[in-house]
């Protein structure tokens, strides 16, 4: 595959779910998209034998046509700055 033009889309979000979603279902015309100030907050628990409550997983917002990539978090009140979603086409490069 070659591509001659990537088409990317920045957005800052205010860690706004919902607009990062309306976003990743909307915009499948682009190949890569970043969004700035991602909502990252506690996904589910993950159960585990040293706590019967779970740790909580943490995460923002995934979607079948998109690849995720962001750095992790050092600690539990670190969260990424940016989040790159690249489009699930360009999975072959």
């Amino acid at each position: 595959m070659i591509i001659h033009k990537l088409k990317i889309f920045s957005q800052n979000v205010h860690k706004n779910s919902l607009i990062t979603n309306v976003i990743l279902e909307t915009l499948s015309h682009f190949d890569i998209i970043l969004i700035q100030e991602p909502p990252w907050s506690e996904i589910r628990k993950v159960l585990n034998s040293s706590n019967c409550d779970g740790e909580p997983l943490m995460g923002t917002c995934h979607h079948p046509k998109w690849i995720v990539f962001a750095r992790p978090p050092s600690n539990s009140n670190d969260s990424p700055r940016v989040i790159s979603y690249i489009n699930i086409h360009l999975s072959s490069l």
